[in-house]
């Protein structure tokens, strides 16, 4: 049976799923979310302890969290892609640093975004200042990071958690002149063929960006 996610192709967290799926080739069925398809929509509430996607369907097997599905992957489906390092350490690396880009890069993206939807008008403006902070401090202490480090080879599990988090964030507040490591990583990541397919598929909804979309990427 073909493996089956569940998300929309605007969602960074659905990136962050897709990009494993495409780097390997794996065969999936993707199931939109939204009001046009309310049976995934239905099939999301009851998989998720809070209805979110994305969720991975394997046969009987079901899979929500973008950074579990992709270690699931790693496991049931592997490919020629390195998901996960084989080095316990090189490993737990990578996963300190699939943290550091949900946590700190896209969590507070997406206050900021969540702050706009709540209020275009008059979006709360110390949530909108905080996540900016807090997007500026993170941003430089991977500079630092990145000047002494390398990452695991691409496509690797922190490839897809830095990947949607960088290139929605870059939209938030850019990345500032003084990282210029980190900006050349967003660059190297957003020219990788399994990335650009996710930046080309959501095209159709930057509309519905609540700051509005840049005109670039």
């Amino acid at each position: 049976m073909m493996l089956e996610l569940y998300g929309h192709l605007f969602s960074s967290y659905t990136w962050k799923a897709l990009i494993p799926l495409y780097a390997n080739g794996t065969e999936f069925a993707f199931k939109e979310v939204s009001p046009d398809h309310p049976r995934n929509a239905v099939f999301v509430q009851r998989a998720h302890p809070s209805g979110k996607f994305p969720v991975l369907k394997d046969g009987d097997t079901v899979v929500f969290e973008a950074t579990a599905i992709i270690e699931y992957l790693a496991v049931r489906h592997p490919g020629p892609a390195p998901l996960i390092p084989a080095d316990p350490l090189e490993a737990v690396t990578t996963r300190m640093l699939d943290r550091v880009f949900d946590h700190y890069v896209m969590h507070p993206m997406q206050q900021v975004v969540f702050a706009h939807l709540s209020n275009s008008e008059n979006p709360d403006q110390a949530m909108v200042d905080k996540g900016r902070q807090d997007l500026l401090r993170t941003y430089r202490w991977l500079e630092k990071w990145l000047e002494a480090n390398s990452l695991p080879p691409h496509v690797s599990l922190v490839t897809c958690a830095a990947a949607p988090s960088l290139f929605y964030a870059d939209w938030v507040e850019r990345i500032p002149e003084d990282c210029s490591r980190l900006a050349a990583l967003r660059a190297e990541l957003l020219a990788l063929p399994p990335v650009a397919r996710c930046v080309d598929d959501a095209r159709p909804y930057r509309a519905f960006f609540p700051l509005g979309a840049p005109d670039r990427d």
